[in-house]
């Protein structure tokens, strides 16, 4: 049987970095962007096409909501600019998380945005599947998942964190023919059963490969789990981080 993504494979393999650190403090930005910076030097130098972080790693996520949404830019705001200088500057692409500030002034989006190695905004996505009553206060969900975007032949999606949990939206970006999924979370203790049973699951039902950044550490009384992984889509956990801060670097099987 024929599936969405049975056309033709680029011919180079993905190579993709998900970089595991635990959140910055909140408001120091500066040192969020100075480490991404570092990680996109390591990332380079192993060959890496992509480099993935954490859901919010420019604020942190569990911090005060009032701050929070005092900190939210937009999408093409200062942050973004300075990411967009480390893609160039290293020639790679990145997809890291923020609050992205809503137009009319509601709540922040939680987004994630995708810069390609040449500085170009590429794609964006704000998080639609809330996660409890800690997302809720926080972030106004988005309206839908973002449409994938195409990349040196490959057509790629964005999801984050409890959306990747979703069967539906998985396949929306399946259906829309793409083939890698990027992922920014900061999933928590002790739901350790989204990278290790339901990733492998969804990856294989909708034949997508899924590349998910996990935030470590902690912020005040949550712990982040750790467990970064890339998925193939068959299912077959290529390169998994452990609880600890790390730079998991791994190939997309064609």
């Amino acid at each position: 049987m024929q599936t969405e993504n049975d056309h033709a494979r680029p011919a180079q393999s993905l190579r993709i970095a998900l970089w595991q650190t635990p959140h910055p403090s909140p408001g120091n930005a500066g040192h969020a962007l100075a480490c991404l910076d570092a990680a996109a030097a390591q990332a380079a130098q192993h060959g890496a096409h992509w480099l993935v972080t954490p859901e919010m790693l420019m604020t942190g996520y569990m911090i005060d909501p009032a701050q929070l949404a005092a900190l939210a830019q937009p999408a093409d705001g200062p942050w973004a600019q300075a990411v967009a200088a480390i893609a160039q500057r290293h020639r790679l692409g990145i997809v890291y998380g923020w609050p992205e500030s809503h137009p009319a002034g509601a709540r922040p989006y939680n987004a994630a945005q995708a810069i390609g190695p040449d500085g170009r905004r590429l794609g964006v996505h704000r998080k639609v599947h809330l996660f409890g009553a800690a997302d809720a206060e926080r972030f106004s969900p988005g309206e839908e998942v973002g449409t994938p975007f195409d990349w040196e032949g490959w057509r790629i999606g964005l999801l984050i964190c409890y959306d990747v949990e979703q069967r539906a939206a998985v396949r929306a970006l399946a259906a829309q023919g793409a083939r890698v999924i990027l992922v920014p979370t900061a999933n928590m203790l002790p739901y350790d059963d989204a990278p290790c049973l339901t990733l492998p699951r969804l990856a294989a039902e909708s034949r997508v490969v899924i590349a998910y950044a996990n935030a470590c550490g902690a912020e005040g009384d949550t712990r982040y789990g750790g467990l970064s992984r890339l998925v193939a889509a068959d299912g077959r956990v290529v390169a998994a981080a452990g609880r600890g801060e790390a730079l998991l670097i791994g190939d997309s099987p064609d």
